[in-house]
């Protein structure tokens, strides 16, 4: 593998994290230290789930491949379920989906890199070897980082305009991606 096609498998594998971090940044102020704290722990699962999937090969490959889309689909839905709820709340009684606490942010890295992880199942089918996965894994954490930064960005001046919207939109934005994880692996799209 080239490094152009890395690095465009890994602007594709940050299509999620970039809508999920807009969603956050919409919601949720963050100081650069929280920044790079959500992009490192987004990237960190970006980079180690390829890793993971070269790992188990193809032993465990059918297997997975029957439910990595019924679990992104489920962490995301639950997820975007709960921002729209707490949309609908007033501030003293307003549940929090906190997108800087570790847990969340953890949960999302999960929901956002098991394409990530069906990747590194399909690329060890094909013989590539550990030394070049690696390689492949870093660039896709530090692509996955830029694009997490940069959605905070961005999302951050989508919810000044957005404005009291801005968490309702984020829930369905993603709940949406759970649905077409869930539509593109039922479908064979993916």
């Amino acid at each position: 593998m080239s490094i152009a096609v890395i690095i465009l498998i890994a602007l594709g594998l940050s299509f999620d994290t970039l809508a999920v971090s807009m969603t956050c940044g919409m919601t949720t102020h963050f100081r650069i230290s929280q920044v790079i704290r959500f992009a490192a722990v987004l990237a960190f699962f970006q980079l180690l789930m390829p890793l993971v999937g070269w790992s188990l090969g193809s032993v465990v490959s059918g297997i997975f491949y029957e439910w990595d889309h019924w679990i992104a689909f489920g962490l995301l839905f639950l997820l975007g379920t709960k921002m729209i709820i707490s949309s609908f709340h007033t501030a003293e009684t307003k549940p929090i989906v906190n997108p800087h606490n570790i847990k969340t942010q953890a949960v999302l890295g999960i929901a956002t890199s098991i394409d990530a992880l069906a990747l590194g199942l399909s690329i060890a089918l094909l013989g590539v070897q550990i030394g070049k996965m690696c390689f492949a894994a870093l660039i896709i954490g530090i692509v996955t980082f830029a694009v997490a930064v940069l959605g905070l960005r961005v999302g951050k001046r989508l919810g000044a305009f957005l404005g009291s919207k801005a968490e309702l939109l984020g829930g369905i934005v993603l709940i949406a991606i759970g649905v077409k994880i869930l539509i593109e692996h039922i479908s064979g799209g993916c």
